[in-house]
């Protein structure tokens, strides 16, 4: 399946979860939190403004964010998955 996001909304695949802390001890399923970091995967067009004009993302598709807890909407595509989260739920690019 192939799916494109409008306006200023972001597909994003969560990264993996931990499964053990790191003094060793592993996390049970029942008390593991999902990540609130993840790779985008696609991204809209852009938010267009009052006046009509589209001012671009500056989220680019390949970025690693991080986002609020809450945010979004979660998607499954081809069984895996994924958010779609609006450009202002993000609240930085992670930079390796």
């Amino acid at each position: 399946m192939k799916i494109r996001p409008l306006q200023d909304r972001l597909i994003v695949k969560r990264v993996a979860e931990e499964n053990k802390t790191k003094g060793g001890l592993f996390i049970p399923d029942t008390a593991k939190e999902k990540p609130l970091e993840g790779h985008v995967i696609a991204v809209g067009n852009g938010k267009v403004l009052e006046d009509g004009k589209v001012r671009p993302l500056d989220i680019k598709a390949g970025d690693t964010i991080l986002f609020s807890k809450y945010a979004g909407t979660e998607i499954k595509i081809d069984g895996e998955e994924h958010l779609i989260l609006r450009e202002e739920d993000v609240l930085g690019v992670i930079e390796k």
